[in-house]
C-alpha cells in the first residue's frame, strides 16, 4: 500500500480525561494514551496528517454545576441529568435568572437530537489549565512526528457556554450567532482526502462517538470505510460503557473498521 495517505483523528487526548488526577478521568485512558503514542511513533514516517481536537471550556458553561441551582440554592452535583420535565417542575433554574429562557430552549432542542440528556460534568478542560493540555505520552509522540517538519492540526471545541460540543465537527445544538458551533467543513474535507483515517481519543462513549457519527453523516459510503477505530486507544466514561458499545456496533454496520493499535498499519 505504498503511497497510502494515512491520517489520524485524535479526539480530546487531554490531561483531564487521560490522567488519573484529571477532573474527568476516563478509566483506562492513561493506558490508551501510551498505546496511541507508541503507534504514532511506530508509524511516524507513514503518517500524512494528524488532526487533534481539544475540549475547551470556561468555568461558566451550561453543562457545569455553576450554571444551575435547585430550589434550595444549591448547585447540582456532577453527573446530574437535567431534563425538560425537571425544568417544567421547577426543580432547577439558572443561577442568573436572565439565562433561564434560553437554557430552557437549549434543553428542549437537545432532546430533539436524540443523543444525550443534559449532563452536568465536573468543570474540566478549562482553557489555560493543566487539565486542558495534551497528556504527555501523546504530546511527546506528536512532537516527534512534527520533527518531520509536519504540523499537527489542532481544533478547539466547546468555548461557547450555551451548548455542549462533544463532536469534533459541530456542537450538539448549534448557535446561529457563533460559526464555531456549526459544521466544520474544513476538517471534513481534509479527512475525505485521506485513504485511511485512524480514530482514537477520549471518550468513546461521548466525544469519539459523536465525532465519528457526524463525520459518517457527512460522508459517502466509501469514505466511511476508510475509518479505522483503534479499539485499545479509547475508553468510555464510567457508567456510560453501553453508549460506547452501541456506537461501535452501529458504526461497524455502517462500514467503519476496527483494529488494535498493535495490529494497525502492519500491512502498509
Amino acid at each position: 500500500m505504498s503511497g497510502t495517505r494515512l491520517e489520524f483523528l485524535i479526539v480530546d487526548p487531554q490531561n483531564d480525561f487521560c490522567d488519573p488526577k484529571g477532573a474527568l478521568y476516563v478509566p483506562g485512558a492513561r493506558e490508551d494514551s501510551i498505546r496511541l503514542a507508541d503507534t504514532i511513533k511506530r508509524l511516524r514516517d507513514k503518517i500524512s496528517h494528524i488532526s487533534v481536537t481539544l475540549d475547551t471550556h470556561r468555568l461558566i458553561d451550561i453543562a457545569h454545576p455553576i450554571f444551575w441551582m435547585n430550589t434550595e440554592g444549591r448547585h447540582p452535583d456532577p453527573y446530574t441529568l437535567i431534563r425538560k420535565e425537571d425544568l417544567k417542575k421547577g426543580l432547577w433554574h439558572t443561577t442568573v435568572p436572565d439565562h433561564m429562557e434560553r437554557a430552557v430552549r437549549y434543553v428542549e432542542e437537545l432532546g430533539k437530537n436524540n443523543r444525550y440528556v443534559l449532563c452536568i460534568w465536573p468543570p474540566h478542560c478549562l482553557i489555560g489549565s493543566w487539565g486542558h493540555g495534551v497528556t504527555k505520552p501523546v504530546y511527546d509522540a506528536l512532537l516527534e512526528w512534527e520533527n518531520n517538519f509536519s504540523l499537527v492540526d489542532y481544533t478547539l471545541k466547546g468555548l461557547n457556554m450555551w451548548t455542549e460540543h462533544y463532536s469534533a465537527l459541530k456542537a450538539d445544538v448549534e448557535d446561529p450567532e457563533d460559526p464555531a458551533t456549526g459544521l466544520n467543513k474544513k476538517l471534513i474535507k481534509r479527512l475525505h482526502e485521506a485513504d485511511i483515517i485512524a480514530i482514537s481519543g477520549q471518550a468513546l462513549s461521548h466525544c469519539v462517538a459523536n465525532s465519528v457519527r457526524d463525520l459518517a453523516d457527512n460522508s459517502k459510503e466509501e469514505d466511511i470505510k476508510k475509518l479505522v477505530l483503534l479499539t485499545d486507544t479509547t475508553s468510555s466514561v464510567k457508567g456510560f460503557e453501553k453508549l460506547g458499545e452501541d456506537f461501535v456496533r452501529e458504526m461497524t454496520v455502517r462500514g467503519m473498521q476496527v483494529s488494535t493499535s498493535d495490529d494497525f498499519g502492519r500491512n502498509f
